[in-house]
């Protein structure tokens, strides 16, 4: 597979089960306030002012996007904990 169409899936993936996040926090908790991330997952760049900005925002619902199935996958897989730490932001353990 190429890389531009591995990309391109990986970010449909990630937007779809943002979608079926848990919606009891859905005032303050978020994951699609995290797609300005979406693009340093998959590359391994270091993240963007705004990136680092959305993960300071939602840092307060870590532990429930990690307890939630489809998302915890992500919050732990070592791009986001480099993009995390790029940003200064701990992974909490919960």
């Amino acid at each position: 597979m190429n890389k531009t169409f591995s990309f391109v899936v990986l970010c449909a993936l990630f937007i779809v089960l943002l979608g079926n996040a848990q919606k009891t926090n859905a005032a303050t908790c978020n994951p699609q306030e995290l797609l300005p991330c979406a693009s340093y997952l998959s590359s391994g760049a270091p993240p963007s002012v705004a990136c680092c900005s959305k993960l300071k925002a939602q840092q307060p619902c870590y532990c429930g996007y990690i307890k939630n199935p489809s998302l915890g996958q992500y919050i732990n897989s070592p791009n986001a904990k480099k993009v995390a730490s790029a940003c200064g932001i701990p992974i909490p353990k919960c």
